[in-house]
């Protein structure tokens, strides 16, 4: 390749060299690699590089010293800095502002996480796409002829990990005795573990790894080493590197998925452990207590957990950070929600909870506000709604690329080969996300963003445009039509998935505020209406019923006069609660206003509704509620059903007749359900 860039690749650990530069160079960039300084200002002097990727810490020199020696003859040479330490925010300026590195990437990384941030140092000479995107269909081969490669490493990495322990414990043996060597070079041979193992797939190695170089490095010389740590840490290391070389790892844990929302807080303060189980209590949020790290590994490996809410200074320092670590660390919770909690909250806290994975950050103490929207957005990232996305391009090799690329259990993509049927498609799938393709006959992608942005049901949509052009042209173009983001040709797989999702996330978390009721989580009026309309004309497509169903608790407003307005608030909660956690995710359920709730059952007649709301509403008459006086008290619900198309064509005809039948249940004795 004529046009591939040069990038050098300073790096002393051999085994990360190897991994990085074969994954690299099948992906098109000429890689030059160096293990020291010395030999990295040899290769420069021979030959000019696009960019750079250098380790946070070399032999006899560190890599921001080296860097700022780059920056005296390379002012504006592209810099990746990759370093396995947290770097605080005076270090992290030095490095972006004063030696202008492009990004920070902290170790261990996967090859595909570096190649990304290395890719977008170039995006603007990226050559156009062929036709019909198949340039992504290349990524898929690629990938697919790196596997066995890239398998065969990881093999080699981990049948060798034995050796490097073998030989790290003789190294500790001699620095025992007395030789300050030993420990400097046991002290480097754990720090490459720590920044390389978790690049081959052996996270657990790598945090083993990370906590023995802590302990060694937290001794200014050999006098000072408490051995009874560094032997304990030791033991852990070479535990986690004796495990075979694992399979693919599975996306969840084989346990049962809980109804209600599964909330893991780790904390060593019994009071905030005791709160928090307390306001679980009050959202039907199922609280699982944990004091220490290894505790809340043992829960998470046990059963189902939603998310996780840790202390930051767990244990004192950033022992919630270690912890947040050793639960991802866990077979099929790599993606786990994470949430951090801490009484000031400075920004260097934020910034290491944002570096660690987090979505939440609460100040201490929580209020029920606070804790109650932390536990639903946490279940409604681990249990996402599934999104839908609709593509627009002409070329349906396009389309087909694209629908490959991000169709999944939580994504449904719908292709559209005719740009003028765009709201007619729009009506019928009512996605969460569009993709446009900026050049087709007809209207553009500019145009057709234009009108989305005048139409008031769709304003809000997110829009994404595909093109071949990133010149500054086309970028003030892209926005000013109302875009929200553009990926530009030939499409990379991980970049495609990363922005949408990005996208869907926000887009449901703006939705959520808007459309849904504070106090019981489900949808507000409109946007129940809007969802059972889009339901209804799904089901009249596909011949098939829905069943509408009225809710009115009985005598609720016996219930504020007796037992407080606030015992109210807590029934609307936990049936809203419960209502959300037992149906399916196509169901539509809104709070319709004061005590009275609304479902909507797509493909089931009433009298199979009947049934299952029978069992709900069984379920409530069991609970029991506090007053608030301390008295306890329970409650009873009657409700109607109405059928499309039976009792009804329409939206307004339904509701009429549920309404009705609602009627008929209360004066029939309440505690019922009339069809």
């Amino acid at each position: 390749m004529n046009d591939a860039k040069t990038l050098l690749f300073l790096e002393d650990d051999k085994d990360l060299q190897t991994l990085v530069c074969a994954f690299l160079r099948e992906k098109g960039f000429r890689v030059e690699s160096a293990r020291t300084a010395a030999e990295a200002r040899t290769l420069l002097a021979k030959m000019p590089v696009d960019a750079a990727i250098v380790d946070g810490l070399l032999p006899g020199v560190t890599g921001a010293d080296f860097i700022r020696e780059l920056r005296k003859t390379q002012p504006d040479l592209p810099v990746l800095f990759a370093s396995a330490f947290w770097k605080d925010l005076k270090s992290h300026e030095l490095l972006t502002r004063q030696l202008r590195v492009a990004r920070i990437i902290h170790k261990p990384y996967r090859p595909e996480e570096l190649y990304l941030w290395v890719n977008q140092l170039f995006t603007k000479a990226l050559p156009p796409a062929p036709p019909g995107l198949r340039a992504l269909a290349d990524v898929d081969l690629v990938r697919d002829e790196l596997a066995a490669s890239l398998v065969a490493l990881n093999q080699e990495y981990g049948s060798r990990l034995k050796d490097k322990v073998g030989g790290l414990e003789v190294l500790l043996g001699e620095a025992r005795v007395g030789r300050r060597e030993a420990l400097e070079e046991a002290t480097l041979v754990v720090h490459k573990l720590h920044g390389t193992a978790g690049s081959y797939g052996f996270t657990e190695v790598s945090l083993s790894a990370g906590r023995l170089e802590d302990v060694l490095r937290s001794a200014k010389d050999v006098s000072r080493l408490d051995w009874g740590v560094v032997d304990a840490a030791f033991r852990e290391l070479a535990r986690t590197a004796s495990v075979p070389v694992k399979s693919a790892r599975k996306e969840g844990p084989a346990a049962v998925l809980p109804t209600e929302g599964v909330l893991l807080v780790v904390d060593e303060d019994a009071r905030m452990l005791a709160e928090a189980e307390r306001l679980g209590r009050a959202h039907v949020v199922r609280v699982l207590p944990a004091r220490t790290a290894s505790e809340a590994v043992a829960v998470a490996r046990k059963q189902w957990v939603d998310g996780v809410l840790i202390h930051m200074h767990l244990g004192g320092e950033m022992g919630g950070i270690q912890a947040a670590h050793q639960l991802r660390s866990v077979e099929g919770l790599g993606s786990l929600p994470l949430g951090f909690t801490e009484t000031a909250g400075g920004l260097e806290d934020r910034v290491a909870a944002a570096h660690a994975g987090a979505s939440l950050f609460l100040p201490r103490p929580f209020t029920a506000q606070d804790f109650a929207a932390a536990a639903e957005r946490m279940v409604a990232a681990r249990r996402p709604e599934r999104a839908r996305v609709l593509v627009v391009d002409d070329d349906p090799e396009a389309i087909a690329a694209l629908v490959h690329s991000l169709a999944s259990e939580q994504v449904e993509v719908v292709g559209l080969g005719d740009a003028h049927q765009l709201m007619e498609a729009l009506a019928e799938h009512r996605p969460d996300l569009l993709l446009l393709d900026v050049q087709m006959p007809g209207p553009s992608g500019f145009d057709l963003c234009r009108i989305l942005r005048s139409t008031p049901a769709w304003q809000e949509l997110p829009v994404l445009l595909i093109t071949a052009h990133l010149g500054l042209e086309f970028r003030l173009a892209a926005f000013q039509a109302g875009a929200d983001d553009y990926i530009s040709k030939p499409v990379l797989k991980e970049e495609l998935r990363a922005r949408v999702q990005a996208r869907l996330e926000r887009a449901r978390l703006s939705r959520e505020r808007a459309e849904r009721d504070a106090l019981t989580g489900l949808l507000l009026r409109r946007p129940f209406i809007e969802g059972l309309r889009a339901r209804l004309s799904e089901a009249q497509r596909q011949q098939r019923p829905l069943a509408l169903c009225f809710l009115d608790v009985d005598h609720f407003k016996r219930v504020n006069d007796r037992y407080g307005h606030l015992a109210g608030d807590r029934v609307l909660t936990r049936l809203g609660r419960l209502l959300g956690a037992r149906f399916r995710r196509e169901d539509v359920r809104g709070r319709w206003g004061g005590e009275e709730f609304v479902v909507g059952l797509l493909g089931e007649t009433k009298e199979r509704a009947k049934a299952i709301l029978s069992r709900t509403l069984a379920e409530v008459a069991e609970m029991t509620f506090d007053g608030d006086g301390g008295e306890s008290f329970g409650i009873t619900v009657s409700g109607g059903i109405a059928e499309a198309p039976g009792d009804g064509a329409t939206m307004e005809e339904l509701l009429r007749a549920a309404d009705a039948r609602l009627t008929r249940a209360k004066s029939n004795g309440r505690n019922r359900i009339e069809v």
